[in-house]
């Protein structure tokens, strides 16, 4: 599993697993002071991550009351290799006290590239996302900027993030996706679904969350807790005491089978994934430089076709409660 994978039909090659940047300024607590956030990323690309995964609106309030633009730490961290990794970012979200506001309109676009560029410190991004959906804007219509963005040299190729196949397709119609970016795990599995439609269409699939929110690590059990309000983990249906529950049957197979291959519980979510489809791309994220080193480690754990099938014959069986995941029959 050592090969690079092709994001689309790009010249964007990667190594399998690639880096979820978000945690280290938004969303799983303070953010992490800006000198040690950049050493962190650096050291992974030392490690040979070259896919890093960021957004202009994963920001967080430093403790002298700044703000911590994640955008900016990744482009500071890999300013000095730009030229030998992939950077993607994501427009068109604004996190709210009310919850998520999408806006693609193609004036916020043109100005959301600007402002991403300038705080990555980049001339041209590699792989640019419409984070969410917006239902007051047509694919075609965001998929025409993109194209004029493309054309200008601010960014390379793009996707989306929380494609639907109905949007994908008419997007594509367009201007050629080049990946989608939902959630993907062995708690989440919707999405699978889209699959047929990305090998039609030669989509790659980035899967965000890959190991759960951390879940699939094996690292936490029903007693841990979460800082309300930072740490979006703490209201999470996964990190009850219920959700563990319904979990137990699921984290012993990933015990078992991690014993016999000689790998984490983490490792082998991901390896789930890795093997069985060539064009996954999961992007865990962490803070920690073992977990780090960890997660890449999981693109060299080989799982043979009934393995896969074994979890997955489980997995459909369980009923486990997660965040961003329908209900089963809902």
């Amino acid at each position: 599993m050592s090969d690079k994978r092709q994001l689309g039909d790009s010249e964007l090659y990667v190594t399998g697993v690639g880096l979820g940047c978000m945690g280290f300024s938004h969303a799983y607590g303070a953010p992490t002071e800006r000198s040690e956030a950049t050493a962190m990323i650096r050291k992974a690309f030392d490690m040979g991550y070259d896919f890093f995964d960021t957004a202009e609106c994963y920001t967080g309030t430093n403790a002298d009351g700044s703000t911590s633009y994640n955008e900016e730490l990744v482009g500071e961290a890999l300013h000095e290799v730009r030229n030998q990794v992939v950077i993607a970012t994501k427009f068109g979200v604004q996190h709210t006290d009310s919850g998520l506001l999408t806006d693609s309109r193609p004036e916020t676009i043109r100005n959301a590239v600007d402002g991403s560029l300038t705080r990555l410190g980049v001339d041209c991004i590699d792989l640019y996302y419409q984070h969410r959906i917006d239902p007051k804007v047509e694919p075609e219509t965001v998929a025409e900027v993109m194209k004029e963005l493309i054309k200008v040299g601010k960014i390379r190729y793009w996707g989306i993030s929380e494609a639907t196949e109905e949007y994908l397709r008419r997007a594509n119609t367009v201007c050629p996706v080049t990946a989608v970016q939902n959630r993907y795990s062995m708690l989440a599995r919707e999405h699978e679904k889209l699959f047929p439609v990305l090998e039609e269409l030669n989509v790659a699939y980035v899967a965000f969350s890959p190991l759960g929110n951390g879940f699939l690590s094996g690292k936490y059990d029903a007693n841990s807790t979460f800082e309300k309000g930072l740490d979006f983990r703490s209201h999470m249906p996964q990190y009850t005491r219920e959700g563990f529950e319904a979990a137990e049957e699921l984290m012993a197979l990933l015990e078992k089978t991690a014993d016999e291959k000689g790998a984490t519980t983490g490792q082998i979510s991901l390896a789930w994934m890795l093997c069985k489809k060539p064009y996954i791309i999961p992007i865990p994220g962490s803070r920690k430089e073992e977990r780090l080193r960890e997660n890449l480690g999981a693109k060299d754990v080989v799982l043979s076709t009934s393995e896969i099938a074994e979890f997955d014959s489980l997995i459909d069986r369980l009923e486990m409660p997660v965040y961003g995941q329908k209900p089963k029959g809902k």
